[in-house]
């Protein structure tokens, strides 16, 4: 895993445009694009999944660890891990706050079932 560059990590914290789209069980072709929430938090780079454990591209985040987003303009090859760390969760929390308090989606997503499916995405070292 590489370290987001600073300039590009502050430009996708500004931003609401962040899709995900994890490879599927061939490892080489990616499922479709869906439009996600995404925090930045200490430079890292962090999502939920709406419908928890449960959701689609969650599963196949945790199980490929890798794929691709398009975010700020731009499409990254990344890699998935999944974020179990309370304190670093309720921070993520809190982002979330700030970034999306006028949605009235931010509840359900800081509840047990998303906060369940929190991610970090980094960028993928592709030699």
């Amino acid at each position: 895993m590489a370290a987001w560059p600073t300039d590009i990590i502050e430009k996708i914290a500004a931003t609401d445009d962040l899709h995900i789209a994890p490879f599927r069980a061939d490892g080489v072709t990616t499922g479709t694009l869906t439009w996600i929430w995404s925090v930045v938090v200490d430079g890292r780079l962090f999502v939920r999944a709406y419908n928890g454990t449960r959701g689609r591209w969650y599963k196949s985040a945790i199980a490929q660890r890798t794929g691709k987003i398009s975010a700020a303009g731009t499409e990254y090859q990344v890699e998935f891990t999944p974020i179990t760390d309370p304190e670093l969760g309720a921070r993520i929390d809190s982002t979330y706050g700030e970034k999306y308090a006028d949605s009235p989606y931010l509840p359900p997503m800081i509840a047990a079932g998303p906060k369940a499916a929190t991610v970090e995405i980094a960028l993928r070292d592709v030699q």
